[in-house]
């Protein structure tokens, strides 16, 4: 078979029967599950610098050691034995401590030294350049002073990747209009009076820009997952979901009552294994099939930074019949020729991808989130 980059191409499996090329906007969409070939250039992949042992070691004993220790007076050590001078409420017997004991010596003692290296205030609106106020502490960081500067710097930490959240330009005049037209909000939930017209083409248009049959849009992009996930799963159900996934997935898998099953972040074959053992098995106790099984994933990871390989879980799902759910929270918009995430940057169907998750929130500059697909899916 004559070679592409250097790799020979392989003849398609079952799971990635060879059919005529689809169009969509106006290019060829190549098959699905050909990893290597699906896009017209080479995709980099992830790499990460490994950090040596002996730095992590030395690192880590420093870190143990500043807790133990302590440098204000106030180390582990001396909270086993003397009363903290930190502030505390009285007459609160009977109440439920809101943090454990390790959990409250790591906030005022640890993550307290260090949170003004992120937790920093900002006067204007997250940019390409951002605006810091400046503040000074005297206490290890108990208490702030304002110094009345401020300082510009460059922004690398914003989910605003398209410049949409600017207090000027087409985005923020577009938006003053449509709320001295419709009003900031319907005051109702949309299954009563809640549904405006917006609603219902703000819908229209996110499945025509996903290239599927329909969505549905929500207030808040935590809860789109958190509580959309348990609609499509239920016990008896089998969620495979990678290590790195989002908070906001996990709570939803844990009000599914689904089984879910972890795999080693992006690793196909690691994927495959608990799949295939999974199926072998089936449920727990029982041994019965699984009612449906979810492979769960994002598009873009939020705390990694890597890229899904889409295509590859694409036909481990055809070949295993399972579903796929895709969190694009992050790479929608900002992924991809034209944006619409890793869909596009891989070049595959959108119908291939059972449901399809994203937010506002990212590179769209505003609120809420959506679901997507076909409306007949799960």
């Amino acid at each position: 078979m004559a070679s592409v980059n250097g790799v020979a191409n392989r003849e398609p499996t079952n799971a990635m029967q060879a059919t005529s090329p689809r169009v969509q906007n106006g290019r060829k969409l190549p098959q699905n599950g050909f990893h290597r070939g699906v896009a017209s250039t080479p995709q980099p992949k992830s790499s990460y610098e490994q950090v040596p042992l002996h730095t992590a070691c030395f690192t880590y004993l420093g870190f143990y050691l500043l807790m133990i220790l302590g440098t204000d007076a106030h180390g582990y050590i001396n909270q086993l034995f003397f009363t903290p001078k930190v502030a505390t409420e009285k007459h609160r017997d009977g109440y439920v401590p809101l943090y454990d004991a390790f959990e409250k010596f790591y906030l005022r003692y640890v993550y307290r030294r260090v949170k003004d290296c992120w937790n920093r205030p900002i006067c204007s609106v997250p940019g390409s350049e951002v605006v810091l106020k400046d503040r000074i502490t005297k206490d290890y960081g108990w208490s702030f002073e304002f110094t009345g500067t401020e300082t510009k710097c460059l922004n690398l930490g914003s989910y605003n990747y398209l410049g949409f959240a600017q207090n000027e330009g087409p985005c923020a005049d577009e938006s003053e209009e449509c709320i001295r037209t419709h009003g900031l909000a319907a005051c109702s939930p949309r299954r009563e009076l809640g549904t405006n017209p917006l609603h219902n083409e703000l819908e229209a248009l996110t499945a025509k820009f996903l290239g599927v049959e329909d969505a549905i849009v929500f207030g808040m992009g935590f809860a789109t997952n958190s509580l959309n996930i348990p609609t499509l799963i239920s016990p008896g159900c089998l969620v495979v979901s990678d290590e790195k996934n989002h908070a906001s997935i996990i709570l939803g898998l844990r009000l599914s009552g689904a089984t879910p099953k972890v795999f080693k972040h992006n690793n196909m074959k690691d994927l495959e294994r608990v799949l295939r053992d999974s199926i072998t098995t089936g449920q727990p106790g029982s041994g019965k099939p699984w009612k449906k099984i979810l492979i769960i994933v994002e598009g873009v990871f939020s705390m990694e930074g890597s890229i899904v390989k889409l295509p590859e879980i694409i036909a481990l799902k055809k070949k295993y019949k399972a579903y796929i759910y895709l969190d694009e929270a992050h790479s929608i918009g900002a992924t991809g020729p034209s944006g619409r995430g890793v869909l596009d940057y891989y070049g595959v169907d959108p119908n291939d991808v059972d449901i399809l998750m994203g937010t506002f929130t990212k590179s769209f500059g505003s609120a809420g989130g959506y679901i997507a697909g076909t409306k007949g899916c799960g």
